[in-house]
């Protein structure tokens, strides 16, 4: 168990064995959610996928990860519904952070929807910065298409 994980959850590497309740949450969570070929697509790529759980193996939340050589892609981060306001967000983040450092990452960047202005703020508090725009990257309603805020965090090599 990760030393940064409190004794009452879990911080485990996601299989498919776990699919069915993470495709659950994501679809409790997301109006375009990830399909079950998108889970299975990067496990298959051996993305770094981890599930947070509890002492009761309720789903908590998740993480899809791409390592580079020397750069992370955040692909997805949830924190099911139930569990949200409760600090389990920052317990998936420090555990991708950490994993970060391990793999000697020089800096983590992901997308965001440009309208969820609430997920760029905490990224930002977290230490993200904006970096660019990506046109038309996500779907929207009635075939529209949304951009993408690209954010990047620089992490210092080596630190814990």
């Amino acid at each position: 168990m990760n030393a940064l994980i409190q004794p009452q959850y879990n911080l485990t590497p996601m299989t498919t064995a776990w699919l069915d309740v993470v495709l659950a949450a994501e679809q409790r969570t997301y109006s375009f959610p990830w399909t079950r070929g998108n889970f299975i697509d990067s496990l298959a790529a051996g993305y770094c996928a981890e599930v947070l759980s509890n002492a009761q193996q309720q789903l908590i939340g998740y993480f899809v990860v791409m390592q580079g050589v020397d750069e992370m892609h955040l692909l997805n981060i949830t924190v099911a519904p139930e569990f949200q306001g409760q600090g389990h967000a920052r317990t998936l983040f420090n555990a991708l952070l950490a994993r970060a450092h391990a793999q000697a990452s020089h800096k983590l960047w992901l997308e965001v929807r440009q309208s969820n202005t609430h997920a760029q703020a905490i990224y930002q508090h977290l230490g993200f910065v904006h970096t660019s725009l990506r046109r038309a990257y996500y779907p929207a309603a009635s075939g529209q298409r949304e951009d993408a805020v690209v954010m990047v965090m620089q992490l210092r090599s080596g630190a814990p």
